[in-house]
Order: structure tokens, then sequence, then C-alpha cells
């Protein structure tokens, strides 16, 4: 069965005995054009099945006022903040954002930034896979003066605004206040190593440790994807250390509280015999018993911050931006880790 016509504005201005300027004027809902002789024109495409031909206009601009958006996963309250944060200000301006899921693979980010390009995206902003090794295959935006910005997770690229917390001295404050509580034996459960945000807070604790003349002990880090089985599997090799550390400090809440619920099936007492510090302030947080500590991220800012940046450099291409944008993050004390009054 063949496919019917797409109707043309020629189809409209026909049908309704006018030029065809004046049909494209009134659907642009130019101020030149009469309200009655608007309405019979909006009435009659809508009649006819009009499709405004948004590809072949953007061409004609050279602007799709789209952005691209490439993150490891959806499936996170951190990444939803940021996305939301993104979404506004980007509607907020007349951009439309573009999402695509790496899912921790370098070759599908790959694919995700072909797509973006042939889609003529506006600008690119990023947060890279776990695996991502180097950033080559972002090398056609830049040479097309494609803006691209990388969040949370990051490549250094001359050029190329990042947007980050400082996890250096998130990780620092976290252990500290575990160390502050009286903990000594504090197992880090920690993500990819290779990505800077896992990295800056393994730096971090291992700085507090060291400020308390504590010994790092490798053997008390645990690197996993930190999903809930990540959690439920560090618990079961907490269960079998001897002796049992006092304290955990968690790159994300997700993994610490699946170790939290495990560790309380088998009778450990939180906090009185091991302390507990997450990452993100994830909704979670304030769902298991007792509350959790943990490391506010703040994502909708960081959304915010990233699609002004961008839709920045797209209207003052030329302007200097700054290269690194560092945002505060803060500690939340709750019930989970506090063991002196």
């Amino acid at each position: 069965m063949s496919n019917a016509k797409d109707v043309t504005i020629y189809d409209i201005a026909e049908a309704l005995n006018i030029s065809p300027a004046t049909v494209s004027r009134g659907l642009k809902d130019h101020p030149g054009i009469r309200k009655d002789t608007k309405k019979k024109i909006l009435e009659m495409a809508r009649k006819m099945g009009y499709q405004h031909n948004t590809f072949a206009s953007n061409l004609r601009r050279k602007r799709t006022n789209t952005i691209g958006l490439i993150v490891p996963r959806l499936n996170s309250y951190f990444m939803s903040t940021v996305i939301a944060g993104m979404e506004k200000v980007a509607n907020e301006n007349g951009y439309n954002v573009i999402i695509s899921q790496s899912l921790e693979s370098y070759k599908k980010e790959i694919a995700s930034v072909n797509t973006m390009f042939n889609s003529r995206v506006d600008g690119l902003i990023v947060s890279v896979a776990a695996d991502t090794p180097g950033g080559e295959h972002f090398e056609m935006l830049l040479r097309k003066n494609i803006p691209l910005i990388f969040f949370d997770r990051i490549l250094e690229h001359p050029g190329c605004t990042t947007i980050v917390i400082d996890n250096f001295r998130a990780g620092y404050d976290a252990t500290r206040h575990l160390l502050e509580q009286g903990c000594r034996r504090i197992v880090h459960i920690a993500g990819n190593l290779n990505r800077n945000v896992y990295a800056g807070r393994l730096e971090g604790y291992k700085h507090a440790l060291q400020e308390r003349k504590i010994h790092f002990d490798p053997a008390l880090v645990i690197s996993c994807n930190l999903s809930e089985q990540c959690g439920s599997d560090v618990a079961r090799q907490i269960l079998g250390m001897s002796p049992l550390p006092d304290g955990i400090f968690g790159a994300n809440d997700t993994s610490v509280v699946a170790c939290m619920r495990e560790l309380k099936l088998a009778g450990i007492k939180i906090p009185e015999q091991i302390a507990v510090v997450g990452f993100n302030n994830d909704p979670i947080s304030k769902v298991i018993e007792p509350n959790l500590t943990t490391i506010n991220y703040p994502g909708q800012e960081m959304g915010e911050i990233a699609a002004s940046t961008i839709i920045n450099k797209l209207n003052k291409s030329g302007t200097s931006t700054l290269d690194t944008i560092v945002l505060r993050h803060e500690l939340v004390i709750r019930k989970s880790s506090i063991r002196k009054k």
C-alpha cells in the first residue's frame, strides 16, 4: 500500500484560495496576518493533516534547537535529577534534549556519539561510561565547533567545560566523620577506579586515614558496580572479616543500603557495631532504618548549570567560559553513623 502524500502549504493555499506566502506567515503566527485568516489557515492545516517539516527548516537555519545527552544509565535518582535540571533550562530556552544511555559500554558510547552527530545536535553533554579510555570519538564534534560538556564522570579536554563536585573533599568529609565517631577500621565500597568520581572519593578516604595516622589497608577497599547485588555481596565479605570493620563508607547509596540490610539480617547493629555513610542523598537513604548518613550531590543544580553553560556557548560563540565548574556538596548526618553523642 502506497504512503499518503504529504500535505504542503501549497495544498492549503489552493484549498483556501490564498497565496502560499500568506499560509506560511499564518502558520508562523505572523502579526501581519488577520486573526480570522490565521484561524482559517490553522483549521485547514489540521483538517488536511499538515505537518511542519522541522528538519528542512532546521537545515536552512543550521540549528536544530536540540541538545544531546549521553549518560551511563538512567536508573539512578542522581541521574534523574540531573536530567530534570537540564530539561527545565533547555525547554525554557527553546531547546529539546535527546537522551541516550551508554549502558557503561565504551562501544555503545561511540555509537551514541555518532547518532548525536548525525542527528545534528547543537551541543552535547556527556557523563562517560565506566570503560571509556579516552576522548577520540568526540573529536568530530569539536572539529565542527559543536560545544561539548562533561559532567560528573569527566574527561579532561582543552576547550571542553567540566562540571563536578570536589570528590576528594567529599570522600575525606565522609571518612573523617566516621573517624570522629571512633571508627578505626573502615571499609570503602568503591566504584570503577578508572573514573574520576570514584578515584577522587578513594583518595579522600585515604587522606582522612593518613591524617589520623591510621594505616591504609587495601583489603578494606572493595570495588564493584555499586548495584544492590554488589552491596549484598560486600556485606557477605564483611561478615567474613576478622576482626569485623567498625565503619563503612560507600560511593553510592544504592549499594550501601543493600549492604546495611544484609548486615542487619545477620544481627549486626548499626551504628553501634558498624557505622555507615553513603553517597548521593537518594530518597532511599531516608527510608532505611536507621536513616543513612550520606553526601548530598546537587544533581538538579548540576543539570541546570550544564544546560545553561552549553546554551551560553551556543548563543555567544567565541566568549570564554570556565574550564571547570565545581559545585558544593554537603555531608548530611543521620542516625546510621552517630556513635558519639
